[in-house]
This record gives C-alpha cells, structure tokens and sequence, in this order.
C-alpha cells in the first residue's frame, strides 16, 4: 500500500480523477491545503472516500497576508485529525513576512496544542526557529515534510519524537541523499508534494534509498495510532 502523507491534489487540474485513480489502487493520500478557505471548499467531496483524508492548512507563504484565515481554521479543527500544510518560510521569498509568518503560526500552535493532531509542517531555510516554537507549544506528531536544513539538526528533530517525509526528488541531490540518510528508518514517511514536484515517484524512490514500503506502513501505523 502506497501512502502519501503530503500532496496537494486540491492544486492538480483534474482532483476527482486523482482522487479515483487513487483511492480505486487503495493508496492513502494526505491532501494538503493552503488556505482554510480551500479546506472548505474541498472537504464535502473528500470525505467520501477510504484512503484519501484532506489536511487543514495554512500555507506560510500565504499566511501573513491571510491572517483572516486564521479563524476558519479555527473553525474546521475538529472536522480532521491530519494538519498541514503549516509552519514557517524564510528564503528569498518569505524571508520580508517572517514576522507575520511567525505570528500566524502561534494562532495556529495554540489552536491545536493538546488536540490529537497529525501535523506537516514546511520548514525552508526556518529549521531551527520552527523547531522551537513546536517545542514551546508541545506539539506532538509532526512530520517534516521535504526536509532540507541541516543535517546537524536532524537528532535534535528525532528527539521530540517527530518524523520525515521524503520524496523522490530528494535523491537527486547530494544534500538530499544525505538527509535521507540521516533519517532512521522507523522514523521515514514518504510523500510526493505533486503537483509541485515532477520527481514524485514513490515506489522509485523507495527503490533508490532501499526500503520496503511495509516500513513506511508500519510507521505511518504507529503515527495513526499516536492520535487514536
């Protein structure tokens, strides 16, 4: 069973038939959204299915001026265990609203603290920083997704008892490869980020890093569990 803990199928030109296609090869699918407007719009005709869920988001690159959104997250907190995607931006292109970023993201760590959540969080070039404010508001179950600070962080990072979501395109950089690695099996998930990844091949990528697709099961098992 493939599981696909970080795409954003509400983003693709034709969602339903990726949905189908999908759910009928019974793979699991975490859909990220970017707004919680989007969430809205899309969780009546996701809730249908077995294997596809639809996570509840706040795109950090969105949030500073979306700051409206926060209360309809708030909203539609109880209507899904997965989160995401959120967290924190500080390249080239967030790096002027890292203040508001960080400020709509405390709404959001408030929101969900003590809830039983699974939570995907994007971290570019904010490791560190993101890492801190998850620690200050206790926040279990969360998986890095697409992971691309450094390594050196990474113990730091499996201490809190959090995961990595690794894709495909990950293998074709040394960096990648070296974070992969890094990564203790037990602690792996596997995702694609389509449609904004072309390198998103699951089974290739297990292929190349050498783990069976019963291991990223087991763990996706285990995090399910974590929330009841």
């Amino acid at each position: 069973m493939i599981i696909d803990t970080h795409c954003h199928f509400d983003m693709m030109p034709n969602p339903e038939a990726y949905i189908n296609e999908r759910e009928k090869a019974g793979e699991i699918v975490i859909g990220m959204t970017n707004l919680p407007s989007h969430f809205a719009m899309g969780f009546s005709h996701v809730r249908q299915y077995k294997h596809i869920r639809l996570a509840l988001g706040l795109h950090p690159l969105l949030a500073a001026e979306n700051k409206n959104e926060v209360n309809g997250f708030k909203r539609f907190l109880g209507n899904t265990s997965y989160i995401g995607e959120i967290g924190l931006d500080f390249s080239k292109e967030g790096y002027a609203t890292k203040d508001g970023q960080i400020d709509v993201l405390r709404e959001l760590l408030i929101a969900i603290r003590n809830k039983r959540k699974i939570v995907s969080v994007h971290s570019r070039r904010a490791e560190k920083e993101l890492l801190a404010l998850l620690c200050e508001y206790e926040i279990p179950n969360v998986i890095f997704h697409w992971y691309s600070g450094p390594v050196s962080l990474i113990p730091a990072i499996l201490e809190q008892g959090y995961y990595f979501s690794v894709n495909e395109a990950m293998c074709y950089s040394q960096k990648g490869r070296q974070i992969i690695d890094a990564i203790p099996r037990y602690r792996l998930l596997t995702e694609t980020d389509a449609p904004y990844n072309d390198r998103c091949s699951i089974p290739k990528l297990l292929e190349t890093i050498g783990v069976e697709n019963k291991v990223i099961y087991n763990n996706f098992k285990r995090l399910l569990e974590s929330v009841g």
